[in-house]
């Protein structure tokens, strides 16, 4: 079974490859695909910026950073993995990224976004959820996540 794990770099994002590890221990044969959505370049940074290829290029390598926590989670539990950064509509995206792969099911973190924020522009995880054509699953943060965050 090939799972895509979407990774923002946020607690909840990392409690949910624990829970993809943890299907793997338990006997489920697995192959994971990392990704992350950049959003795509603001007018201002285009401007200021005067090459797109530059651009591009930052928002690869901090894609690549943030995926970094992930990749090692994984390389210890010894799981196979692919690693896609993208930029774009975050939903979206990762739908599109899910259908190029060929996955199976979706396991991903609660939003960590304030209630104002997700009752205005909605959530990443509720529109994956809705837009997906294959089962998702939705990781809450861990309280000691949370707690370490926090201090």
């Amino acid at each position: 079974m090939k799972i895509l794990l979407p990774i923002d770099g946020s607690a909840a994002a990392l409690d949910a490859v624990r829970f993809a590890i943890r299907l793997a221990k338990d006997g489920l044969n697995t192959s994971v695909v990392l990704a992350n959505v950049q959003e795509p370049a603001s007018l201002y940074e285009l401007v200021v910026a005067h090459d797109p290829q530059v651009i591009e290029q930052v928002s690869a390598a901090a894609g690549a950073h943030i995926l970094q926590a992930a990749e090692s989670l994984l390389l210890a539990a010894d799981i196979a993995y692919e690693c896609e950064v993208a930029s774009g509509d975050p939903a979206h995206t990762l739908v599109d990224i899910l259908e190029n792969y060929g996955c199976d099911f979706v396991v991903m973190g609660a939003s960590g976004v304030s209630p104002l924020r997700r009752a205005l522009l909605g959530s990443v995880s509720n529109e994956v959820l809705h837009a997906a054509g294959v089962p998702v699953m939705i990781v809450k943060a861990s309280e000691d996540a949370d707690a370490a965050i926090s201090v």
